[in-house]
């Protein structure tokens, strides 16, 4: 049993938070002057290759693999871990100070928060949501289940499992219940139906996939034993088969900084870069 003792009023120590602490504080705004930098695109993302910043990348390229050539981007690193989505440039595209941000230059509108792009692009290209009422209320469905489930799962227990400085069982044992409730969501839906909105690729698959899909797979928090992953097999069998389109393979390690040197293209301003500038073609391991 813990023996802590909520005080009558919170203050805040910066230092509680671990490996994490730079990356979360009480107030909001700018902590240090600095300007976004601008690539020669229609797009400028600025993110990092976490769940959320996949979510953006691989739509983008699942747009330019259809063709749609405003969808071109410059696609900037926001190292959280160094505090830079606390600049003065981010802040003004995102007061939340959170990835991702984009910068739509052809209409000048900001766009903040992933599920919120990646339905912006959506509608501005005309993809992967549906036109008939009931078909996009379905996609729709899963992309609100999904904005409303994956913080239970990364910021629940991923963070207990994985980041917190201390592990503590009843936590742990809450989150462990509640994510694995959600694959089984997930696992009983997909036994009826290919894709989470039905027969068609949808942004809810894009949505999803960064959590649930790096999870089932064992890419997420190195926690695939602890949770049986293998048990969910409609969920493997969907994370799998999506994990085959190459337009996800190119977005799910665009501004990534961890795993193996070929999976982080630290940035993206053009397609060539996927060939070329990966970590382990600019900075090979020795």
């Amino acid at each position: 049993m813990s023996d802590y003792t909520p005080p009558k009023v919170w203050t805040w120590d910066a230092q509680s938070g671990g490996n994490w602490s730079k990356i979360n504080r009480p107030v909001a705004g700018p902590t240090h002057e600095a300007e976004l930098p601008l690539g020669r695109h229609p797009i400028q993302l600025y993110s990092m290759g976490t769940p959320n910043g996949q979510k953006v990348t691989i739509m983008l390229e699942e747009l330019l693999a259809l063709g749609h050539a405003g969808a071109e981007y410059d696609a900037h690193l926001i190292r959280i871990g160094e505090g830079d989505q606390f600049s003065s440039g981010f802040v003004a595209l995102n007061p939340n100070s959170k990835i991702p941000a984009m910068l739509d230059r052809d209409t000048g509108i900001r766009v903040f928060e992933s599920g919120s792009i990646v339905l912006y692009l959506a509608e501005k290209f005309g993809a992967f949501l549906p036109s008939d009422p009931a078909a996009r209320t379905e996609v729709m469905n899963w992309v609100f289940w999904l904005q409303g489930s994956a913080p239970y799962l990364g910021g629940g227990f991923g963070h207990f499992y994985a980041y917190a400085p201390e592990k503590f069982e009843y936590a742990i044992n809450r989150f462990t219940m509640e994510a694995k409730r959600q694959m089984d969501v997930l696992d009983r839906e997909l036994a009826e139906k290919r894709f989470l909105g039905g027969d068609s690729y949808s942004i809810a698959d894009i949505l999803t996939w960064p959590w649930y899909g790096n999870l089932v797979l064992g890419k997420a928090y190195d926690a695939g034993e602890f949770l049986d992953v293998d048990s969910y097999a409609n969920l493997g069998r969907w994370a799998r088969e999506i994990l085959e389109r190459p337009a996800v393979q190119r977005g799910r390690i665009v501004n990534r900084t961890s795993g193996p040197l070929s999976e982080q293209l630290h940035e993206r301003h053009d397609a060539s870069d996927f060939d070329l500038r990966t970590q382990d073609k600019i900075a090979p391991e020795t």
